[in-house]
């Protein structure tokens, strides 16, 4: 092949992959960014919730909690200990108690998430990782180093 035509075809390749690189890059952070959602139950069965796009950031909406039912084992109780009177009557099903999770591409977590306890009335902060397929949501109050973790397995 002549050198005059495998020069713009080696800049045609170039340009292509400065253009492309990024796009797949993006794509690739979204699509890390986006395995949280789904439906997801504790190791012991206790609790599970729906991870959902909400919009810029992530949430998750009660589908089941063990302490969140009444004693027949089928009604959810009431939000009775929330801080806003005005709440303390909705039922703890469907409740998004999880909110404002953002995907931290550099240290491969979501961040600056808050978890609402339905039983006690307390906001947590908290962040959510994933380590072989399975979630760790971790609650604290300050410091995540004065925290739980909750070990989730994906439902589906």
């Amino acid at each position: 092949m002549p050198l005059i035509i495998r020069q713009p075809l080696a800049i045609a390749s170039i340009m292509f992959m400065a253009v492309t690189l990024p796009a797949r890059a993006s794509f690739a952070q979204a699509s890390a960014a986006a395995e949280v959602i789904g439906i997801w139950e504790t190791e012991d069965r206790g609790m599970k919730f729906e991870m959902f796009d909400a919009g810029g950031s992530y949430s998750g909406r009660m589908l089941f909690g063990r302490r969140a039912m009444e004693a027949d084992g089928k009604t959810f109780r009431k939000d009775s200990k929330n801080p806003d009177p005005a709440l303390r009557g909705r039922s703890l099903q469907g409740v998004v108690f999880l909110t404002g999770f953002k995907w931290d591409a550099r240290n491969q977590r979501w961040d600056g998430g808050s978890m609402y306890d339905g039983t006690s009335g307390r906001t947590y902060s908290a962040r959510i990782t994933m380590a072989k397929g399975a979630m760790e949501l971790r609650g604290y109050m300050g410091t995540p180093m004065l925290g739980r973790t909750l070990k989730l397995h994906r439902v589906r």
